[in-house]
């Protein structure tokens, strides 16, 4: 059976895999576990990210991508070498793989992840540039003399860039993502009601009650954590408007940098963005009220790609089939001459 070609969204918060044909074909969170006593990896993905917050003190939780740059060289293989491992099991037809990599990797790290791919099996490796891969998975051509516009907001870091003719005119990163709004959620509950929470509980916080939006929604939840009153376990009830200043103060950030790249693009492809207005995608996207706030600042209509959280990963692995008419993105990054670590 022949193997088929995958991409890899390469994501802070998660791994995702997929095929052009298939779609999705596999999804963890990118976390490992270690025995700081051993320094042995206990578990991966699915498996560690359950022990957070119920470890004791000789098992350390690392996420090896923060921010959209790579921390942990070593928990980075090794997540990619099993992940890839899952995936492709048969090892007489060895797969291409693209693999999408945050947008401020430095070329060491690059390396890296070009090593624990081919450690994995593969024949051939290409690195393709996140904004590339967003459009490509949101379904657009952008192989064409016309610009559009996307902003990917993942879990480390967002990436927005205009893109024209197969690769990108403008484009910027910050360190403000998914991630981010879960942490400024959990210390806005912690100034305001004295209250700790867990980072599963300030992401489902966000979900549901958060908002950038002024006064059209009002939603409720109501959390547990440890209060630091009683040093012991306590309830609170939180609302949209106790999460809305901190929220807005991030998106204010991302709308800063989008409209930095928007005034900086040529006023050709600045007209065809005011025309076909601008994508969201990535899991930050699904913020409530975010398209509308955005519009308000960019002055052009702002939509959520289908699948927001899957973009990426489907683009990558699309870019497989189109490399040669992607002038910049897409790069292979195969080592001429390559020689396993054993």
């Amino acid at each position: 059976m022949k193997q088929q070609d995958i991409g890899i969204d390469l994501g802070t918060t998660s791994i995702i895999i997929a095929t052009e044909k298939q779609g999705v074909v596999f999804s963890q969170p990118s976390i490992g576990a270690v025995d700081t006593r051993t320094g042995s990896i206990v578990a991966v993905g699915d498996k560690a990210l359950r022990m957070v917050g119920r470890v004791p003190s000789y098992i350390e939780l690392i996420r090896p991508l923060r921010d959209g740059v790579i921390q942990d060289h070593r928990m980075t293989h090794e997540l990619i070498v099993r992940f890839i491992n899952e995936v492709c099991r048969s090892r007489i037809r060895r797969p291409r793989v693209a693999v999408c990599v945050p947008a401020a990797i430095t070329g060491v790290e690059a390396d890296a992840v070009v090593e624990a791919v081919m450690s994995a099996g593969a024949r051939q490796v290409y690195l393709v540039d996140e904004p590339v891969a967003a459009a490509l998975g949101a379904g657009l051509d952008i192989r064409q003399p016309r610009g559009c516009m996307v902003i990917d907001i993942g879990g480390g870091s967002t990436d927005i860039a205009v893109i024209s003719m197969g690769g990108r005119v403008r484009a910027a990163s910050v360190p403000v993502a998914g991630n981010a709004f879960d942490n400024c959620i959990a210390q806005c509950v912690q100034e305001k009601y004295g209250l700790a929470i867990g980072p599963a509980t300030a992401e489902q916080l966000k979900k549901q009650v958060a908002s950038c939006s002024g006064n059209d929604f009002e939603g409720v939840m109501e959390v547990r954590g440890h209060s630091w009153q009683t040093n012991l376990p306590a309830r609170q009830i939180v609302y949209t408007r106790d999460l809305y200043e901190p929220v807005r103060e991030l998106v204010a950030r991302i709308a800063t940098a989008a409209r930095g790249v928007l005034e900086s693009t040529p006023p050709e492809l600045a007209a065809d963005v005011s025309q076909t207005g601008v994508l969201l995608t990535g899991g930050g996207s699904m913020l409530r009220g975010l398209p509308g706030y955005l519009a308000g600042i960019l002055h052009v209509n702002v939509a959520i790609a289908p699948d927001p959280l899957n973009c990426v990963a489907r683009g990558t692995a699309a870019s497989l089939s189109m490399g040669s008419q992607l002038t910049a993105g897409f790069r292979d990054a195969t080592p001429k001459v390559w020689h396993p670590i054993l």
